[in-house]
């Protein structure tokens, strides 16, 4: 974080701990692949592997066997590359911009084809390249997002010339409700996505996400792409969470004081004390990915116990009530836990109204990130919190 300090003394004068467990992360790798009976397992690092830093992420998901690695921005596929093995794929989800496509070309990386406009100047690149260039296919199937609707997967499968040059990869759409296994969507869009790969027949497919994993054997294709469920998000929310916690985060104390009853406490003085209170004010805020709507609702917890926030999440702090732990526990320093083992990622982000992925890709820079491995995770400062 800071270039002309030490590690250690960087961490101690940090806002706050972000801790990526980097073996956590394979070990979700591999769970992943075990239920997938060991089917092929790509990884979605796209986001800066949802916030977490791609660059390491995705080295340590190649070491667990990852091959195929998933970008929404072409950008971010070229800041990879030199990170990963030469066997190791690149995977552009959005496609490409017109202008792009020679860069990608060169790089050896394998656009998602979402449109025929796409398809078109694809096709025209491996022509002036004079060698055939891999992509994948795009099929919208019922989520109205990206790729070709059944009438554009038909137009392209009957003249053949519209994909000369082009070596299709995969076929692949993208699952709306993986997430909610009773939804009747998943079965229509499998249904469509089906009915558009018969056009293409011999191509295999890329369909299920973290959620579809675990939507079983008829959603898996010959090639899945995990991304939450990777980074320890419960891949069905209301149901028990077979994975490991990959993040942890603590944020440093940085006043305590006591206030009496009727004491105002934020911005707009939206919370006042019913009595008297000690207040503990914590380095970090909505410009650190704790969201506003936090307020007056959230919690953070020491040893166990929560401390709710009292105000509004301000840009660069919260104020939390710590009345209920014993006085002198925190002081100038202190780590409290904002994700942790009191409160899950689903915890957090049901709090703030969101999701667990608003909350991974918002957490910001100005933490200090731990990456432990293989039990080298600093504990000074975060035993108790």
């Amino acid at each position: 974080m800071y270039d002309d300090v030490s590690p250690s003394l960087a961490r101690e004068i940090s806002c706050g701990v972000l801790t990526i467990d980097l073996d956590a992360l394979a070990r979700n790798y591999r769970a992943l692949r075990a239920r997938l009976e060991g089917g092929a397992t790509g990884a979605v690092v796209k986001a800066d592997a949802y916030g977490l830093g791609a660059q390491r992420v995705a080295p340590v998901l190649y070491d667990a066997g990852c091959r195929d690695f998933f970008v929404a921005h072409l950008g971010e596929a070229l800041k990879l590359r030199p990170v990963l093995g030469h066997d190791a794929r690149l995977f552009v989800l959005n496609g490409l911009l017109p202008g792009a496509e020679g860069l990608c070309a060169d790089a050896g990386i394998v656009p998602v084809l979402n449109s025929l406009e796409q398809a078109a100047n694809w096709a025209a690149t491996a022509r002036e390249r004079g060698r055939e260039l891999p992509a994948v296919l795009q099929f919208d199937t019922g989520m109205s997002r990206l790729g070709l609707s059944g009438g554009e997967a038909q137009a392209l499968a009957a003249d053949p010339a519209l994909l000369a040059g082009v070596r299709l990869a995969y076929l692949m759409s993208h699952l709306a409700c993986a997430d909610e296994p009773g939804n009747p969507q998943n079965a229509d869009q499998l249904a469509v996505l089906h009915r558009c790969a018969a056009l293409f027949p011999d191509v295999p497919l890329c369909f299920a996400n973290s959620g579809g994993i675990f939507l079983g054997a008829d959603y898996h294709g010959a090639l899945a792409r995990p991304g939450i469920a990777l980074y320890g998000g419960v891949p069905a929310p209301g149901a028990d969470n077979p994975l490991s916690p990959v993040v942890r985060l603590d944020v440093r104390v940085i006043q305590t004081r006591t206030v009496p009853a009727g004491a105002r406490v934020g911005y707009g003085g939206t919370h006042i004390t019913a009595g008297e209170t000690r207040l503990a004010t914590i380095a970090a805020g909505y410009a650190d990915g704790i969201f506003r709507h936090l307020s007056n609702r959230g919690a953070v917890y020491f040893g166990g116990v929560r401390l709710p926030i009292a105000g509004r999440v301000s840009m660069d702090s919260i104020t939390v009530d710590i009345s209920a732990l014993p006085p002198g526990t925190l002081r100038l320093g202190s780590l409290v836990e904002v994700i942790g083992p009191h409160q899950t990622l689903e915890d957090i982000a049901g709090a703030a109204g969101t999701i667990s992925y608003e909350i991974l890709t918002s957490l910001g820079r100005r933490y200090h990130r731990d990456y432990p491995r293989a039990g080298t995770a600093t504990e000074e400062n975060r035993g108790t919190a």
